[in-house]
């Protein structure tokens, strides 16, 4: 019961002790997988980039610091209405300010224009999207051509979590999710080892093709 009310948690969170519980275990965790999605992504200071699943705000919080261009927008999409109030008040200023804009949502349904956006990343979420070649087919479409697509991810920990129960989903492997991402147009994609500040991690790029 425990390991299936944390599981729809990470999937899903709300404003419940265990979506505070969650909200901090992301704090710690996915700090390190998001700093390095927005390093890799070499964002330029007029790009607009997207985060998928941007949960309490961390990744976009690092990636704002490189928009310095007033033509430089930073938009984020998450499925969680309580990640988005976290995530709200942390980037309140930037928000008020125009330079980001957060949307509530699914990533099969992404409400930006064809061809808009430079650069998308993102960590930990894949596998709970509930169909991956939707999600990366309009992940596709807002992208303009030859936009890159950073996805972080630790293999160990996620192998780790699906074998106690936490990840129940059978897509957490990188197989399916790049797959998808084939079929929905991307090209050159690729898994590669990283390691950063003595701590190893993975991630999988894909550039879109148009």
């Amino acid at each position: 019961m425990v390991t299936k009310i944390i599981t729809q948690h990470l999937r899903h969170p709300k404003s419940t002790v265990m979506g505070w519980v969650t909200r901090k275990l992301m704090e710690r965790n996915n700090r390190f997988l998001e700093e390095n999605a927005v390093r890799l992504c070499e964002i330029q200071a007029d790009n607009t980039v997207l985060e998928v699943g941007f949960g309490p705000g961390l990744g976009l919080q690092e990636a704002v610091q490189y928009l310095t261009d007033p033509k430089g927008k930073l938009l984020g999409l998450d499925y969680s209405e309580y990640m988005h109030k976290v995530a709200r008040e942390r980037l309140r200023d930037h928000i008020a300010s125009g330079k980001v804009q957060l949307f509530q949502g699914r990533v099969e349904s992404i409400p930006l224009p064809a061809c808009s956006v430079d650069k998308v990343y993102h960590c930990n979420c894949y596998y709970f999207w509930p169909d991956l070649l939707a999600g990366s087919a309009e992940l596709h479409r807002v992208m303009k051509p030859g936009a890159l697509m950073v996805t972080t991810l630790k293999l160990a920990s996620i192998r780790e979590a699906v074998s106690r129960g936490v990840i129940q989903d059978k897509k957490w492997q990188p197989e399916p999710y790049m797959e998808a991402l084939i079929a929905a147009g991307f090209t050159d994609v690729r898994l590669e080892e990283k390691q950063h500040k003595g701590r190893d991690f993975q991630a999988i790029f894909a550039t879109a093709a148009k």
